[in-house]
C-alpha cells in the first residue's frame, strides 16, 4: 500500500483533491496542479466551482494566467459533486473554522466534509486537514467519522494527518509553495506518505512533528504568540496617549535592538481569520483541564475593545473641534483587515463603522481593494465611495484611517481633510502634521 503510493507520488499518477476553495484551498490546489498533479477542488458554492473551470481567478494570491492555464489545460477543476472523492488518492480539507455566537468554536464545516469525503473515500487514500482548530480535532473529530462513514481504519486502510494552512493573503515574499509545512501524522507510514507527497508540490520544505495534537497546537501558537504581542503593543499605546508619549516613535527606537525586541503595532483591533479566533479555540478547549488562560484571555479583551476605544478616540477629537460624534461625517479609509489586500473578514474597521453608526455617525467608506462588504450582523451591504476626491474628504469632520493601503495618496488626504485620526500610522511620510491625530 505505502510502496504504491509512493511510486505514484514520483510518477505523478495521485489525483488530487482540495475540499474548500476559499484563501486557503485554491492557492493549495494550483500549487498542487502546477507541480504536474492532476487536482480536483470540491465546494459547495457552485459560483466558486463556475468561475475556477472557467479560468477566472477571485483570490488575490493566485496569479490569474497560472490559474487560467491549469483550468484551460485540465489539470485543475472544480466540482460541486462529492462523489468523485472516489477518484483521489490525497484529499487536503481547508474549510472555514469560525466562531458561533457564542465565540465557541464552530466545527460544522469541518464535521461536513469529512462525512461527505467518508462516504466516497477508497482504500489507500491520503486525507489531510488543514483547518485551524484546537488540538484533539483530528483524532477526536475527524478520524472517527471518516471510519465510521467508509467502514474503513486509519493506519491500515488510509493515512490521516494535520497539517495547519499557513497563508498570510498579500504576503509578497511567502506564499503557499514557498511556506515551511508542518506536518502530524498517525503513524509513520502517514507520515512518510503524505510527507512525501507535499514535498513534490512544495519548495518551503516539510517539517513533520510525532502527531497531528502537536501540529494543531503549533499553528494556535503561532496566532496566539501574535495576538498576545499585539495586545500588549496596544495597551502600550493606550497608555502612551494618556501620557502624552508617541507610541509609533517608541517602537521605532526599541527596534533598534538587534535582538531581543520584535516589533508589533498597535491598530484599531485584530481581522482576518486566525489571529482573532484561534485563542478563542484554544481558551475553550483548555476548560476540558481545569486550566485558565490568563495571558491569553487578557490580551483578547484588550484587543477585542480597541474599536471601541478607537470611536472614543474620534469623539474626543471632535469635542476639542467643539463638535459632537453624533450628527457628524466620519469618512473611515479602508475596510479590509490589512493593507494592501481585499479580505474583510473580522476586519477591525467594519467594527469601528458599527460603533461609529451606533453612536450616531454619518459613517462613509472608501477602500481602493474593497468596493462593498456584507456586514455579518445585520446581513446588509454597504457600498464605499468610488473614488478618494478633495471634494470627499473636504466634506467630511474626520477622516479616520483603519487600513493602511499604499496606493493611497496620503498628501491629498491631509491636504484636503481637516482632521485625520491615523490608526495606522499611515501618514508617517507626510511632513506637514498640523491636522493628524496618531493613535
Amino acid at each position: 500500500m505505502k510502496e504504491q503510493l509512493l511510486e505514484k507520488i514520483e510518477k505523478r499518477q495521485i489525483i488530487a483533491g482540495v475540499v474548500g476553495l476559499g484563501y486557503v484551498g485554491l492557492p493549495l490546489a494550483v500549487e498542487i496542479a502546477r507541480a504536474g498533479f492532476h487536482t480536483v477542488g470540491f465546494d459547495l458554492l457552485q459560483d466558486k466551482v463556475k468561475k475556477i473551470n472557467s479560468g477566472e481567478n477571485y483570490i488575490a494570491d493566485v496569479d490569474p494566467e497560472t490559474l487560467k492555464a491549469l483550468t484551460g489545460s485540465g489539470m485543475l477543476e472544480a466540482t460541486t459533486d462529492f462523489s468523485r472523492i472516489t477518484e483521489t488518492d490525497f484529499i487536503a480539507i481547508c474549510v472555514p473554522t469560525p466562531l458561533d455566537t457564542h465565540q465557541q468554536p464552530d466545527l460544522s464545516y469541518i464535521e461536513h466534509s469529512s462525512i461527505q469525503i467518508a462516504g466516497y473515500l477508497k482504500k489507500d487514500t491520503m486525507v489531510v486537514l488543514e483547518s485551524t482548530t484546537f488540538p484533539g480535532t483530528t483524532t477526536g473529530i475527524v478520524r472517527p467519522l471518516l471510519e465510521k462513514g467508509s467502514e474503513l481504519t486509519c493506519g491500515k486502510d488510509f493515512y490521516l494527518a494535520f497539517s495547519p494552512e499557513r497563508v498570510d493573503p498579500g504576503n509578497i515574499s511567502y506564499k503557499t509553495g514557498n511556506t515551511p509545512k508542518i506536518v502530524g501524522a498517525l503513524g509513520k507510514d502517514a507520515e512518510e506518505v503524505i510527507c512525501t507527497m507535499y514535498r513534490s508540490f512544495l519548495k518551503g520544505g516539510v517539517h513533520p512533528v510525532s502527531s497531528p495534537e502537536i501540529a494543531e497546537m503549533e499553528k494556535i501558537l503561532e496566532n496566539t504568540y501574535r495576538n498576545i504581542n499585539i495586545g500588549l503593543i496596544n495597551e502600550m499605546a493606550m497608555l502612551c496617549e494618556r501620557m502624552g508619549i508617541n507610541i509609533w516613535e517608541v517602537i521605532d527606537a526599541a527596534g533598534t535592538k538587534p535582538y531581543g525586541f520584535q516589533a508589533f503595532y498597535p491598530g484599531p483591533g485584530l481581522g482576518g481569520h486566525c489571529i482573532p479566533l484561534d485563542p478563542y479555540y484554544l481558551s475553550w478547549k483548555v476548560r476540558e483541564y481545569a486550566f485558565h488562560t490568563s495571558m491569553i484571555e487578557t490580551s483578547m479583551m484588550i484587543n477585542d475593545r480597541m474599536p471601541e476605544y478607537c470611536v472614543q478616540r474620534v469623539s474626543n477629537i471632535l469635542n476639542d473641534f467643539s463638535k459632537s460624534l453624533k450628527g457628524s461625517k466620519v469618512l473611515v479609509l479602508g475596510v479590509a483587515y490589512k493593507a494592501d489586500i481585499d479580505d474583510c473578514r473580522e476586519s477591525p474597521a467594519i467594527r469601528v463603522i458599527n460603533v461609529l453608526r451606533k453612536k450616531g455617525a454619518e459613517v462613509l467608506f472608501y477602500d481602493p481593494f474593497v468596493k462593498e462588504y456584507r456586514d455579518k450582523k445585520d446581513g446588509e451591504i454597504y457600498s464605499g465611495e468610488p473614488f478618494l476626491t478633495e471634494t470627499l474628504l473636504g466634506s467630511a469632520d474626520i477622516v479616520v484611517i483603519t487600513t493602511a493601503h499604499s496606493c493611497v495618496d496620503y498628501e491629498l488626504v491631509q491636504r484636503s481633510s481637516r482632521i485625520v485620526f491615523d490608526t495606522r500610522n499611515a501618514m508617517r511620510n507626510v511632513a506637514d502634521r498640523d491636522n493628524i491625530v496618531l493613535l
